[in-house]
């Protein structure tokens, strides 16, 4: 570069370079400030004010301005420590309440002016500032954590507003020497993984000017889908017993001498009764948690990315707010992998999002692929690219069941089986994996296809239907999908057995937001979705549809004996099948 040249983003095949002159972390300036929001969370009488860091070249205090990646977060300053009695209590008869559980007290870490190192070894050698905030309630920001609240998606629209020159930032957290950010284009892109993918999503519902694109990561977009299921009180994936008052416990680590009025407003005055572990019904609470419910205003460019194997924010948060990106004809794409929580999509893919809708170069984003898929055995590096998401010619095909208790039944297109009705006896002590192996038990019904003779391609949500009665007033009602035969060793692969899953509440076959007991020995019709999911099935397996009660990794656990009966004429289940039913004959004959 020819000498007294401007130093300035390099872009080549519609992605940023690295810049040598951006590289050097030792001229990195490094800075924070508050920015003051329009909200009151903590009581105090005062405008909620947000600690933000900034990481950013040193070229822009010569005049250069650069575009904006943007993370916040609730765990920059530490979290709970998971101590005897932090989670729910599980085991107890569905309808009834646990005792009080414990509630640990973060001890806050914090350090000036960093609040956190990540993403900007990717992105400011690339040509962008990098800032940070910490959520509301949490390090050094006031205010008090809501766990999907109002003021979790306003205060990132607050410090995207100081960026572009909108709100006011501070030299400390009560003072009145202003700060203002010079340096910014405008333009703002936010990305971050699970909670903190979250919370781009809740800044783009905002509609706030200036940020042009997100890039959620295994995001939670609904709290109700998070903590329950059609109905159901169900644990995210490895916390059993977690609930939303819980994470809000985990996550405040805010001003110590704010805490108890927070606990008592928000977590017992608010969380606690809103969520409602007693039915699990849908309700106004969890509405508003609920960010497909707030996608009016959206405007942000959205580059959604998720794992089909990821039992803890499952695949259907990502699914439900990129098809509803897509219906509001907003610039969208799904990139899928394989594996479980978490998993950026490729570099490549990120920087290309962002060259368009931060830098504004013309690289033609837009027009690719819409849906990006890591194939079974690919690296996550190398997605394969398909029109959509499902895939378009994926069509429903329904599958009927014919008997087999305790041993295992089978699965077919042929709806004039036997009339049949089968029996299974719920024990929590079983997990589902024992259940899929056994060649015979009574604590489960399961139904398999004829050994696959060709690949089988799964593209889209399946969904279930179940004719039952039960021998109490409530009932959990678990469904997996499964192949088999079960693959076990250093070989198996995280696809290999569990296809995807769904649990429902059968006091709610009627109304998510109404619950009403069973009557022992009357049947219902319970209908609902499993988890989004995209998988080729090779040949020499077999489909199989388990129905079973308790999922001791997920659910309540109530003392083992409900007696559940399905009526087999009344069953079904439908696979979205690539193909359809030419498809699944060609395969199964």
């Amino acid at each position: 570069m020819a000498q007294g040249t401007p130093v300035g983003p390099v872009f080549k095949d519609g992605e940023a370079q690295v810049v040598p002159a951006f590289e050097d972390s030792d001229t990195w300036i490094r800075h924070d400030l508050w920015v003051e929001t329009d909200f009151d969370t903590d009581g105090d009488g005062k405008p909620d004010r947000m600690h933000v860091s900034v990481t950013r070249p040193a070229q822009t205090e010569e005049g250069l301005k650069l575009p904006i990646v943007y993370v916040t977060s609730p765990y920059f300053a530490g979290v709970a420590p998971d101590v005897p009695g932090l989670f729910w209590d599980v085991r107890h008869e569905l309808g009834e309440l646990a005792g009080e559980r414990a509630h640990p007290e973060v001890d806050r870490r914090v350090e000036r002016p960093v609040i956190s190192n990540s993403h900007i070894k990717d992105w400011v050698p690339r040509g962008y500032i990098v800032v940070h905030s910490s959520s509301p309630g949490t390090g050094l920001s006031q205010g008090a954590p809501t766990v999907g609240g109002d003021n979790e998606s306003l205060a990132p629209k607050a410090v995207i507003d100081w960026l572009c020159g909108r709100a006011k930032g501070y030299t400390s957290i009560d003072g009145q020497e202003t700060v203002e950010a010079y340096w910014s284009t405008g333009k703002v892109g936010m990305t971050g993984t699970s909670y903190n993918g979250t919370l781009p999503l809740a800044a783009a519902t905002t509609g706030v000017e200036g940020l042009e694109a997100i890039i959620p990561i295994a995001p939670n977009t609904s709290y109700y889908h998070y903590y329950r299921s059609n109905g159901l009180v169900r644990s995210p994936g490895g916390y059993l017993g977690e609930d939303i008052d819980v994470l809000y416990d985990f996550i405040h680590s805010g001003n110590e001498e704010r805490r108890a009025y927070n606990n008592a407003t928000v977590r017992d005055g608010e969380l606690v009764p809103g969520m409602d572990r007693r039915t699990g019904d849908y309700n106004d609470f969890w509405a508003g948690r609920d960010y497909l419910n707030d996608m009016g205003p959206m405007k942000a460019a959205l580059l959604m990315s998720h794992g089909f194997n990821d039992w803890n924010v499952m695949p259907e948060h990502s699914y439900r707010i990129y098809h509803a990106a897509r219906e509001k004809g907003l610039p969208a794409q799904i990139y899928y992998h394989q594996f479980g929580h978490g998993g950026p999509p490729p570099m490549r893919m990120m920087n290309r999002w962002f060259t368009r809708y931060l830098h504004g170069v013309e690289n033609g984003v837009e027009e690719e692929a819409r849906a990006w898929i890591v194939r079974e055995r690919d690296d996550p590096q190398n997605p394969t690219a398909y029109p959509d998401y499902p895939h378009p010619e994926a069509q429903p095909v329904t599958l009927y069941l014919q008997g087999g208790s305790p041993g295992r039944g089978m699965l077919s297109t042929d709806s004039k089986g036997p009339k049949v009705k089968e029996i299974l006896i719920d024990n929590y002590s079983f997990d589902g994996a024992a259940l899929a192996k056994a060649e015979i038990t009574n604590h489960r019904l399961i139904y398999l296809s004829p050994e696959l003779t060709e690949d089988i391609h799964l593209s889209g949500i399946p969904e279930i239907t179940v004719r039952m009665s039960s021998n109490k007033a409530a009932a959990n009602l678990s469904v997996w999908l499964v192949a088999l035969p079960w693959e076990e060793g250093r070989r198996s692969r995280i696809t290999d057995n569990i296809i995807t899953r769904g649990w429902a509440d059968p006091q709610n076959h009627r109304s998510l937001s109404e619950s009403e007991p069973l009557k022992p020995g009357e049947f219902y019709t319970v209908r609902f979705p499993l988890q989004p999911d995209d998988q080729v099935i090779p040949a020499g397996q077999q489909i199989g549809l388990m129905i079973f009660s308790s999922d001791k990794e997920f659910t309540l656990q109530p003392a083992p004996g409900t007696a559940l009966t399905v009526d087999l004429r009344g069953t079904q289940l439908t696979l979205p099948i690539v193909g359809g039913e030419a498809a699944w004959k060609a395969a199964t004959r």
